[in-house]
């Protein structure tokens, strides 16, 4: 069992499907998103020297993690609401509910997670910019983000300026929005507004940005709403906001975290934040690690970016299952 938790959530995730077989492994892919199973393929084809303890392990933690499940076979939307409201409060599962029940029957928007960026944006990009806002919000921060890379310079900005100011949308708006991509997106036929959008939206999509772009975007926001452009700045995270994330919040985050992608990601950051890493490490990989930066040949800081950027999406991805908290903690306990 010890050995089975050294592994992080993919390689575990990708050793049960290996132990099930082909077949029960491709009924389980079906239902992930195109990052799950990109994510689970390249994690399957890198295990190696798999022993007997670790798949003991992985098999003993997912049965008994099975037993404690009370909803299996249930297909409520209640029963999802309930769920998540009991696990994460109301306002931070407000949004997860929407996303998940927005898209529980729509074979529009999976077809679009499933699509390249370029050929979204080329279906959307003559779109009316507030038709453009609604299907950028329900997709994945990062696929969001690149797809608004590959839209027109200055239209940039003011999808995302309508983003931020989106406080909802009516499911008789979403079932329009059907008719004109002729996708099946379905909405709820009471009057509570999807809580799509707003600034938390924006800020993640430009937190996946190249940082170019985010500065010009950002620019272009403030020369039109200077307040909105700062409540837009305080919600984004960045890599040097991890040294406010407390010392478990690090921990949870390490195991997620390749070695590779850590020794790229901490390439010209501060001593403090520097500090924070090695000190959530053991003596031993800590001075492996300060060892391995000092030797390390200059890196493009493309690719620095690009590694912080995905040790940021862990993180949020983490936050927004309840495992870590961003922002140092400061919300108030009860």
């Amino acid at each position: 069992m010890a050995e089975s938790n050294a592994l992080n959530y993919a390689q575990r995730a990708s050793l049960l499907l290996l132990a099930v077989g082909e077949d029960r492994a491709a009924a389980v892919l079906k239902h992930m998103g195109p990052k799950e199973v990109q994510i689970i393929g390249a994690t399957m084809a890198g295990l190696s020297e798999i022993t007997p303890e670790m798949v003991d392990g992985v098999l003993e933690e997912f049965i008994t993690t099975v037993k404690r499940q009370t909803g299996l076979g249930l297909n409520s939307d209640e029963y999802i609401r309930n769920m998540l409201t009991g696990a994460l409060g109301a306002d931070k599962a407000g949004n997860i509910i929407d996303r998940i029940l927005l898209g529980a029957n729509s074979k529009g928007i999976e077809q679009l997670k499933w699509m390249d960026t370029r050929s979204i944006a080329d279906l959307i990009r003559l779109e009316h910019p507030q038709i453009i806002a609604i299907i950028l919000t329900l997709l994945e921060s990062d696929l969001a983000a690149d797809v608004l890379s590959l839209l027109p310079e200055n239209t940039r900005s003011d999808i995302l300026m309508r983003i931020a100011t989106m406080e909802g949308i009516q499911p008789a708006a979403l079932r329009e929005l059907d008719e004109i991509m002729e996708k099946q997106l379905t909405g709820n036929d009471g009057m509570k507004l999807s809580a799509i959008g707003g600034i938390d939206a924006v800020a993640n999509i430009l937190n996946f940005l190249d940082g170019g772009i985010s500065e010009t975007v950002m620019e272009d926001i403030g020369q039109n709403s200077a307040d909105l452009a700062q409540q837009i700045q305080d919600k984004m995270f960045v890599f040097a906001d991890l040294v406010e994330v407390d010392d478990r919040g690090i921990q949870t985050l390490l195991r997620e975290v390749s070695t590779d992608q850590l020794l790229l990601a901490l390439r010209g950051v501060d001593d403090k934040l520097k500090n924070k890493i090695f000190g959530n490490m053991s003596k031993r990989a800590a001075e492996m690690l300060r060892d391995d930066l000092e030797a390390a040949p200059p890196s493009k800081l493309s690719d620095v970016e690009l590694a912080q950027k995905e040790i940021l999406a862990i993180a949020r991805k983490l936050a927004d299952s309840g495992e870590i908290m961003l922002g140092g903690g400061s919300d108030e306990l009860v």
